[in-house]
């Protein structure tokens, strides 16, 4: 069974594509659970009205889907606490996205 680590590694491949970078990146990524073959996913979006939301949670859900061990996943979309790339994203992120 894969770390909640291993998890965001592979979930650092689903790619936004209005900034071309991960979702783990951004800072859209709260929690990832691991309990036995289960994994479950805990991420928000850029904003409620995000037109990637289904894309975005069908890629997390194949990636980990697709990850040895796993036998069953969940990916959970939470608006609370609300995303603020200042404080949750990735200096990466920050720098693309011009907040420095």
């Amino acid at each position: 069974m894969p770390t909640p680590d291993q998890v965001r590694q592979a979930l650092a491949e689903v790619m936004d594509p209005d900034f071309d970078i991960g979702i783990v990146d951004m800072g859209l990524v709260y929690d990832v659970t691991v309990t036995g073959s289960h994994v479950k996913v805990v991420m928000t979006l850029t904003s409620p009205m995000c037109p990637h939301a289904g894309a975005h949670k069908q890629d997390a859900l194949d990636r980990v889907l697709a990850m040895d061990g796993v036998k069953s996943a969940e990916v959970e979309i939470t608006f609370t606490p609300p995303w603020d790339p200042k404080t949750m994203a990735s200096d990466n992120f920050k720098v693309i996205a011009g907040l420095w």
